[in-house]
């Protein structure tokens, strides 16, 4: 087997997601899917375009939830169709044990991410971390201090909403 967990942006462009996409659909077709899983938080944007991603090469989904309100709480009526299509399609769903989606929560199910991977896919255009924890550069930073490997999904033409 060969688990790949995701973090990215949640806010790239509307023109950005299918340079994304091609972006993830090439890196995945590396792997031999019956043995591909993947492991994300199908937040909106980079998390959830890389499970569709992971699903359509034939691999199998791994879905980290950050708590039990997270549904209700932070996802919005646009992408809810979307997250509950791709909790259905998970072979799996772990719900971290935190009662509130907060800044603990996410650092949480970020640890699971890492802790479960043989490597990360960052949807990331390189800069540092905000300082307010669990964002993408933070977990890129703690994949690579675990040396873990890191691949960057950053497309020319790629960019997030102002």
């Amino acid at each position: 087997m060969t688990t790949i967990a995701v973090t990215g942006h949640m806010d790239i462009t509307e023109d950005s997601v299918p340079l994304v996409r091609r972006e993830l659909d090439r890196a995945l077709a590396a792997y031999e899917p019956s043995t591909l899983v993947g492991v994300s938080c199908i937040a909106r944007g980079s998390d959830s375009l890389f499970a569709d991603a992971v699903l359509a090469v034939g691999g199998r989904l791994v879905v980290v939830v950050p708590s039990r309100d997270y549904r209700e709480a932070m996802v919005k009526p646009d992408h809810a169709e979307t997250f509950d299509r791709l909790m259905d399609a998970a072979d799996e769903v772990l719900v971290m044990p935190h009662a509130t989606a907060n800044r603990e929560a996410y650092e949480a199910a970020n640890s699971v991410l890492l802790e479960r991977a043989d490597r990360l896919v960052a949807v990331w255009n390189g800069q540092p971390p905000t300082g307010k924890g669990g964002g993408t550069a933070d977990v890129v930073y703690g994949a690579r201090a675990a040396g873990l490997p890191v691949d960057v999904v950053w497309p020319d033409g790629a960019s997030r909403q102002a």
